[in-house]
């Protein structure tokens, strides 16, 4: 077989490609790209098994059919480095040779019987998939504020992924590790049923990379798998096994104290403190009046510390409580906007980080536990 691409146009869809495949395979065929001509098309695949994402690219020329699987290393460094013109693939479909020609140059290398390829198969769903279309971007926000929040240690499985909790009006997004939980609700996406399911964080961020500029994005979530695709690429993926903890009832509905400070100002006074933090604990010390915030940090092993302020609008007269560095950070670089508002409680409650306004149809809460302070 023979097919002639513009040489750019590959190297995108290989990029893409390339990003469902993992640096250490069991099985070393998924270390390669399949590349399947059949009817003028061609259709770039890669794999780990738990996923598949597959891309269309569209050919200037071609000849006969077939498959063949290709190093996927080799392949996208070659496409990196070449000029944006159109190369020509041929390829012996007996030996499986596989020359590479442009304008001034030829690269030659051997190819994989393509049927070796694992297809991709996903679990048996117990019911009709549920249809959704919208926006690539609604998605891509969607896991831009709750990946972070994603739990990495395996003592419960299912905290390992992104929570989709489908109602017919509005889709939450949730994640939680236990010490934070973000909730973000669209409301702009109305998928007309009542489901959920668990997303691996793998393939979150591939759909978010993928598929986040994508003006129509089309989700059919079945009880076990997903295929998104729009038009160019095709993702299809298996969901977490096991039942998400009921995240609205450790929201905390009556939080009387609020706080609204400058959230960049805040994030660096954060960060400037936590050079200071004892590593193997991870507290600050805030304490907010009504018009300042105070940190402090020590690390008693290394006998060093840390205090800084800055202003601040508080409601209560004075609060002190702690917070994780690391927790407090992430929450803070991943909120939107200019201020941060929090409505806080008491030493021993949840605070609720949220931005001072909310995109229309949406809202976003970051609940972050504290920590035990004995003294200021």
């Amino acid at each position: 077989m023979k097919f002639v691409v513009q040489s750019k146009a590959f190297y995108n869809a290989a990029s893409a490609v390339g990003k469902v495949i993992s640096s250490k395979n069991a099985l070393i065929i998924l270390d390669n790209f399949l590349l399947e001509l059949k009817a003028g098309k061609l259709t770039l695949t890669g794999s780990d098994t738990d996923s598949t994402l597959s891309a269309g690219i569209e050919l200037s020329d071609s000849e006969g059919e077939g498959k063949i699987c290709l190093s996927s290393r080799t392949l996208s460094n070659l496409l990196k480095e070449l000029p944006d013109q159109e190369v020509t693939f041929n390829i012996n479909d007996s030996t499986l040779e596989v020359e590479i020609t442009y304008p001034g140059g030829t690269f030659n290398l051997v190819g994989i019987n393509g049927n070796e390829f694992p297809e991709y198969r996903a679990p048996e769903d117990q019911a009709e998939p549920v249809k959704i279309v919208t926006e690539g971007k609604r998605i891509s926000k969607a896991f831009d504020y709750t990946l972070f929040a994603v739990a990495t240690e395996d003592f419960r499985a299912q905290m390992q992924g992104i929570y989709f909790d489908i109602f017919e009006d509005h889709i939450n997004f949730v994640a939680t590790d236990t010490r934070k939980l973000v909730r973000y609700t669209d409301s702009n996406i109305k998928p007309g049923v009542k489901t959920s399911c668990i997303v691996p964080p793998k393939a979150a961020s591939i759909i978010r990379n993928v598929f986040g500029s994508s003006e129509t994005m089309t989700m059919e979530i079945g009880s076990r798998s997903a295929t998104v695709s729009d038009g160019r690429f095709t993702f299809r993926c298996s969901f977490m096994n096991g039942k998400y903890p009921d995240y609205n009832r450790v929201i905390p509905k009556n939080n009387p104290l609020h706080l609204v400070a400058d959230r960049v100002g805040m994030l660096n006074l954060v960060r400037r403190v936590s050079i200071f933090v004892d590593a193997g604990y991870g507290l600050i010390k805030f304490r907010f009046t009504p018009e300042k915030m105070l940190l402090k940090t020590s690390d008693s092993g290394m006998c060093t510390a840390g205090r800084d302020q800055m202003a601040c609008s508080f409601s209560g007269q004075e609060l002190t409580i702690g917070f994780g560095s690391e927790h407090i950070i992430s929450i803070l670089n991943a909120l939107p906007g200019t201020d941060v508002n929090a409505d806080l409680s008491d030493p021993g409650r949840p605070g609720l980080f949220f931005p001072t306004e909310n995109e229309e149809g949406t809202d976003l809460i970051m609940l972050l536990m504290p920590m035990t302070v004995s003294e200021f």
